[in-house]
């Protein structure tokens, strides 16, 4: 701050320039002879803003070959002197006032257009309009057009933004074809609805219909009423769910998908490449004026660099082949096949809600960008990296973006809106989850393996008796093996009836699903225990979505720390009530939120300081 007063008496164009601060006198010279020009164009009482803008300034010499002026201050107002070499001597006592122009960086500057001033300067960062700052007597004014100049008299222009349309990558949202690069993720069980993903389409974004988990028919009939309600160019996708002990369900999906000409998948739960998920991506793969057009887009969740290198090369070619034997793809699907790799883009999902590894994204995102980089640079054809898991406020959005996130994918916080495919219990039950009301427990779909779904803790014991389960699963090798009274709590507390009189509806089902499991649990106690256990897993969000009072102890409700992040930002706003939480305005409102943090960090990247108010991302008030 020292030199600012010098930088600004340097612009009256003097000889010498002094400055008493304090008990500290800084001097500058100048080239001179045009300081009689500079009090006409800047006036004197440019003298009583810099006064007014350095409280510790006691007075200033601007000295010339003809001319030379003091100003020196005097209680609240300034003394100035003129003093002409051949010439009289002129005294005026000035204010100490505000005043434009003191920023002391010598350009550049503007005159702006004065209809295009922006008063509400928070509206302004998040409408995405062309946006400039200057200094003024009042302060900062900000407008959206103006004229660069290099004259002093105009206002100083501090810091510019140019016109911010978008969220996330350009090339991503032509890709899909949506405004933003924003996705609403798949939530299986039909949680993420067809009456989400229809409204996401509506208003220009993209959500993926959870098909995992339901049966054919469910889904089908979901994908009937999107097609019906949706126009061309409306962009939608669907969940391809890994099921590793029933492949035939997802080649039974790719094949329905097909049917209803579903061009955009989100893979999750994939450790590696089945038959199923190579088929959708390269059914219809052809050459067209020397390119390869692929016509499938395939977003791929991963966790792990180890399954993320899966995806960004080509698969093998005996793999291909062996579609090729199947009937799944033609000799020349799977030779152009070889040259494309099999996900347009990785999303990297972090501490997300259901199936997840809870790895922390600022460690997980740059690797997978490296390893995305590295096979690049070796095909040559783009992939895009987004981030997934944790994102429910504009701050962790634009945290993911910072770090080279071109796409965010939202989960949790889309579970708590009207559209979504769940009870209003379990939404009530969101609504109240704070940021550490998580935990982690077995996953129905994956329960032999071990893996793990991230569940909500407040109000339901799920996590911890499907854990409690599991260890019995992997202690004992039958029923009969658990000791009695283990075996009377699981029943009462948990099963809330008989283990046989479970695995007689249990065996069932799987009787007319798949006959091998029934052959398999009738000679293998320990299998017999993980299809009744997996009875009770599975069907704990099924009475989470139906709202099942009578079990709303056992919910198994997917939820991630970022619900909890969610409803402490749009607390006290209009987006707090449940009703309110419509899914397009919550997707708007953490696009405008991120727009204008990113944006005031751009100005702020310029070295202006924002007031409070530029900061402040929450929705608007109820």
């Amino acid at each position: 701050m020292r030199s600012m007063p010098l930088d600004v008496l340097e612009r009256f164009g003097a000889q010498a320039s002094r400055a008493w601060i304090g008990d500290e006198l800084s001097e500058r010279g100048g080239t001179g002879g045009e300081l009689p020009a500079g009090v006409e164009r800047l006036g004197l009482d440019l003298l009583g803003g810099l006064f007014h803008a350095n409280g510790e300034l006691r007075a200033i010499e601007l000295e010339d070959p003809s001319v030379s002026i003091r100003a020196d201050r005097e209680g609240e107002a300034l003394l100035v002197k003129v003093s002409w070499n051949e010439g009289p001597t002129f005294e005026e006592c000035l204010p100490i006032a505000p005043v434009a122009g003191l920023t002391g960086h010598g350009g550049p500057w503007m005159v702006p257009d004065g209809t295009s001033r922006l008063s509400d300067l928070r509206a302004a960062l998040r409408s995405g309009v062309p946006l400039s700052l200057c200094e003024s007597g009042e302060g900062l004014r900000a407008f959206s057009r103006g004229v660069i100049v290099e004259q002093h008299g105009a206002l100083p222009l501090l810091a510019q933004v140019p016109e911010q349309a978008q969220l996330g990558s350009a090339e991503f949202c032509q890709r899909l074809g949506i405004r933003h690069a924003y996705v609403a993720g798949a939530m299986a069980g039909g949680i993420a609805s067809a009456a989400l993903v229809i409204a996401m389409a509506r208003t220009g974004l993209i959500g993926f219909f959870g098909s995992g988990g339901l049966p054919l028919d469910a889904t089908e009939a979901a994908l009937k009423e999107i097609t019906a309600a949706l126009s061309e160019g409306q962009a939608y996708g669907a969940n391809l769910l890994h099921n590793p002990v029933e492949p035939a369900m997802e080649m039974a999906t790719v094949e329905l998908y097909a049917k209803y000409g579903v061009r955009v998948v989100s893979a999750s739960a994939f450790m590696g490449l089945t038959p199923a998920l190579l088929k959708f991506r390269y059914s219809g793969i052809r050459e067209e004026d020397g390119k390869i057009h692929c016509p499938n887009t395939l977003l791929a969740k991963i966790s792990r660099p180890e399954v993320a290198r899966h995806f960004v090369t080509a698969p093998s070619a005996s793999a291909l082949q062996e579609l090729v034997d199947a009937g799944h793809l033609t000799e020349n699907e799977a030779m152009l096949a070889q040259q494309v790799p099999v996900a347009d883009a990785l999303t990297c999902e972090a501490d997300s809600g259901g199936h997840t590894d809870r790895r922390p994204l600022p460690v997980l995102l740059p690797l997978i960008i490296a390893q995305r980089d590295a096979a690049v640079a070796e095909h040559g054809r783009p992939i895009f990296v987004g981030a997934a898991g944790g994102l429910g406020t504009p701050h962790a959005m634009v945290g993911a973006l910072a770090m080279g996130a071109e796409y965010l994918l939202t989960g949790s916080v889309n579970q708590c809106t009207p559209e979504a495919g769940t009870s209003d219990i379990a939404k009530e039950m969101l609504l109240q989850a704070g940021m550490a009301d998580c935990a982690s427990g077995p996953a129905p779909d994956m329960f032999e393996l071990g893996a793990h779904v991230q569940v909500l803790s407040r109000g339901t014991m799920y996590a911890k008796r499907g854990q409690r389960l599991y260890e019995m699963y992997k202690q004992y090798s039958a029923w009969d093996q658990v000791p009695a009274a283990d075996r009377a709590k699981v029943e009462k507390q948990i099963l809330l009836a008989p283990f046989e009189e479970i695995w007689t509806g249990t065996r069932e089902y799987w009787q007319g699903r798949d006959p091998a499991q029934v052959t398999r649990a009738e000679s293998n106690g320990r299998h017999k225990m993980a299809l009744v256990f997996r009875w009770y897993l599975g069907m704990t969000s099924r009475w989470a979505r139906m709202g099942d009072p009578k079990r709303k102890r056992d919910y198994q409700i997917w939820c991630g720390p970022s619900m909890g992040a969610f409803n402490a930002w749009v607390a006290g706003s209009a987006l707090e009530p449940l009703a309110a939480r419509k899914v397009a305005d919550v997707a708007q409102a953490l696009i405008d939120g991120s727009l204008q943090l990113q944006r005031a960090q751009a100005l702020r990247a310029q070295g202006v300081s924002l007031p409070a108010a530029a900061w402040d991302t929450s929705p608007d008030p109820a």
